[in-house]
């Protein structure tokens, strides 16, 4: 067998001390400028490579260094070379090169596929520019400038928190189209002196920047800057502060922009500065610190850690964590750490397959609502399944090359028992608790008023008292009307004996016709009158008992207009009112159980039924006690006075079953239970995801 050859162009650099503290180098390959780290038996290993033999360069290494090799340390160092094209091509060996080529390029669907979720456009070589620069620049990195900027911070700051209320109105008052388009611009601006700061602080350490440009995530435009040649450094402390510059820049005009609006007057400067200033803190806090993407947090933590590759070296600690959690294979460890960064580095990657779940999947549905129906469906099937299924996949089909191993363990019995059970509660239908706020309130109900300003004559009846219906409640004086009564009375007799007391005479009968004409007004006026009394005398207009009767009533008393005396309530019954949505309606039926408790938990449970839903959604909620804003569940907004669902929701009553006991009398706002069919979850889910797709296709 042929000795593959090592490419010529390679170069061999230095590199930092490894976390065990042994030795490490950099190999180059300046075609892809690509960059591999390392350890010292690969570089021992590829010291000696040109012995072109795999037993005589393990047994140099063993005799000239610490180090004990095999010729198995020597073929995998070799696999690696060959991986990673690192390796000479062979003679007569272009059609194993052009298979390795279509391989690494793919199908032209997986070429499109690859190149709609990641590609970059470079734009400009900068690297002789950043050379001219580079004394500028190093002026905004002195410690001078970074005082005067944390000088800057802080007052900057204490101008918002002295002028909070105008700087929180002014970001509501930029969430305009105008606004959104400052914004854009402002983040165009903010993101270029980003990527500056990575340039000009790679180019103070040595590294050239080949290119600059934009990348596109998922379409999304992106700068970027190409600073591959960080790996050149032997100083962790050196690439970390080129992967923190672009945030210290953001920082730092954030900074400067904040202290502008705290000082510039009213006018477009301050609204610029505003601007610029909430835009660099957003960007920066937001998204450029996080580590679970591979923006600038992931490098900072990844330098400072000194664990390059910290998210495949963290994934592979995870995915072989779950592997003996759920079967217990006995594997070795992907890599060795301490028990605390080992915990420490598995919970990184669970929290950072959480957040990338979250974020691709928001990615997945602005795409879908954002593009073409057709194609918006499309692309987000393929986000789903490259972000999401892709990953599953690869794990399963890890677990098939690893099932004779795991079907002998203990533990995978175990775990296939625990699988089973969660499909099983999956599967089996459960009983459908829904849990709202409703109203307690009597079926009739009749408030009783003064029906204008009066005095109380008598009230005969006292709290709790039944009352028949037609039988007074009470008794009230007006004496306007009364002296009105009076007075029509009298007129009322004028008239009468006018009218009788006419003669035959032409002159007569003239008066007669004008007298009954006066008459039968008087008479009109009169009649109204007396209905008008009777209303002070108001009479139960169903049988029932009072309640809410204030103890300080007394005869002689008066009342304002439309001061409340008691509340009649009827013996129909109690009844409860709520409101659900469409899931939960399609969830019970008339008749359905349920329990009811007040907030304040007076008296006991009480025992309901589903006595009528609603066909139609509700447009306006009537009650606002059971809006979210009085401590109910619904969320709604208001609009002209009227109160107005956030969400489609339907008006739900329910009979009360059991006696009320010292809730009688008074409404209350508490906690209902309903009792709905019996469902399983993966039965929901499932109706939910086809009623979702249905709805979105047209149907």
């Amino acid at each position: 067998m042929t000795w593959p050859l090592l490419r010529e162009e390679l170069s061999l650099l230095p590199g930092p001390k490894l976390a065990d503290g042994q030795p490490s180098w950099t190999l180059h390959d300046p075609a892809r400028n690509r960059f591999f780290s390392i350890d010292w038996s690969t570089f021992e290993v590829l010291r000696r490579w040109s012995i072109a033999d795999a037993e005589a360069i393990a047994e140099s290494v063993s005799q000239d260094s610490t180090l004990k090799l095999g010729v198995d340390d020597i073929e995998q160092v070799s696999r690696f070379l060959g991986e990673n094209q690192l390796l000479q091509a062979r003679p007569g060996n272009a059609r194993q090169q052009a298979e390795r080529l279509n391989k690494a390029h793919g199908s032209r669907f997986k070429w499109l596929l690859h190149h709609y979720l990641f590609f970059r456009v470079p734009l400009v070589r900068p690297d002789a520019w950043l050379g001219r620069w580079q004394g500028l620049a190093a002026r905004f990195s002195s410690r001078s400038f970074a005082l005067l900027t944390l000088a800057a911070l802080l007052l900057g700051l204490t101008q918002v928190a002295r002028h909070w209320e105008h700087f929180a109105a002014s970001l509501v008052d930029t969430f305009t189209w105008s606004g959104l388009a400052a914004y854009g611009v402002a983040l165009i601006v903010v993101k270029l002196l980003h990527e500056l700061g990575h340039a000009f602080t790679a180019k103070r350490y040595g590294c050239r920047v080949p290119t600059m440009g934009v990348a596109f995530l998922v379409l999304w435009p992106m700068a970027y800057t190409d600073t591959n040649e960080t790996w050149r450094l032997t100083s962790r402390w050196q690439r970390l502060r080129i992967a923190a510059a672009g945030i210290v820049t953001e920082l730092a005009v954030a900074a400067w922009a904040t202290l502008a609006w705290g000082l510039l007057p009213d006018g477009e400067l301050r609204s610029a500065a505003f601007v610029l200033a909430t835009t660099s803190w957003i960007a920066t806090l937001a998204i450029n610190a996080s580590p679970f993407m591979r923006f600038d947090g992931y490098f900072i933590l990844s330098d400072w850690l000194d664990m390059p590759n910290l998210h495949e070296r963290s994934f592979a600690l995870a995915r072989w964590k779950l592997r003996e959690w759920l079967f217990d294979l006995g594997e070795e460890r992907p890599e060795r750490f301490a028990a605390g960064k080992e915990r420490a580095l598995i919970v990184f990657a669970w929290v950072t397959w959480a957040y990338r779940l979250v974020v691709f999947l928001g990615i997945a549905v602005l795409v879908y609502h954002f593009a073409v129906k057709a194609i918006g469906i499309l692309l987000f099937v393929v986000e789903i399944a490259w972000f999401i299924l892709m990953p599953i996949r690869q794990e399963l089909r890890a677990w098939q090359q690893r099932w004779p191993a795991i079907r002998r363990r203990q533990r995978s019995l175990l775990t296939l028992l625990l699988l089973t059970a969660l499909l099983a509660l999956a599967l089996v239908p459960w009983p459908g608790r829904i849990s709202t706020s409703g109203m307690l309130s009597p079926v009739a109900v009749w408030p009783v008023h003064a029906p204008g300003p009066a005095q109380l004559a008598e009230m005969p009846h006292a709290e709790g008292s039944l009352v028949a219906a037609g039988e007074p409640i009470a008794r009230l004086v007006s004496p306007t009307l009364l002296a009105r009564r009076e007075t029509a009375a009298a007129q009322l007799e004028r008239l009468r004996w006018l009218a009788a007391s006419a003669s035959f005479g032409s002159d007569s009968r003239n008066r007669l016709q004008s007298a009954q004409e006066e008459l039968a007004t008087a008479e009109a006026e009169f009649a109204g009158l007396n209905r008008e009394l009777t209303r002070y005398e108001p009479r139960a207009p169903f049988t029932g008992r009072l309640y809410d009767l204030d103890p300080d009533l007394h005869s002689g008393q008066w009342l304002a207009d439309k001061e409340r005396l008691a509340l009649l309530v009827g013996d129909e019954g109690y009844r409860v009112e709520t409101y659900l949505g469409e899931e939960a309606v399609k969830r019970i039926q008339p008749g359905s159980p349920a329990r009811f408790v007040t907030d304040g938990g007076n008296g006991t449970v009480l025992r309901l039924k589903v006595s009528h839903v609603d066909i139609d959604a509700t447009r306006v909620l009537d009650d606002g006690r059971l809006a979210a804003q009085t401590g109910g569940h619904v969320l709604v907004r208001e609009r002209r006075g009227q109160l107005i669902p956030e969400q489609g929701l339907y008006r739900v009553t329910l009979a009360v079953d059991s006696p009320v006991g010292a809730l009688a009398g008074q409404s209350w706002r508490g906690t209902l239970v309903v009792h709905g069919e019996r469902e399983s979850l993966a039965g929901r889910y499932l109706r939910n995801a086809l009623s979702v797709l249905l709805r979105e296709a047209g149907f």
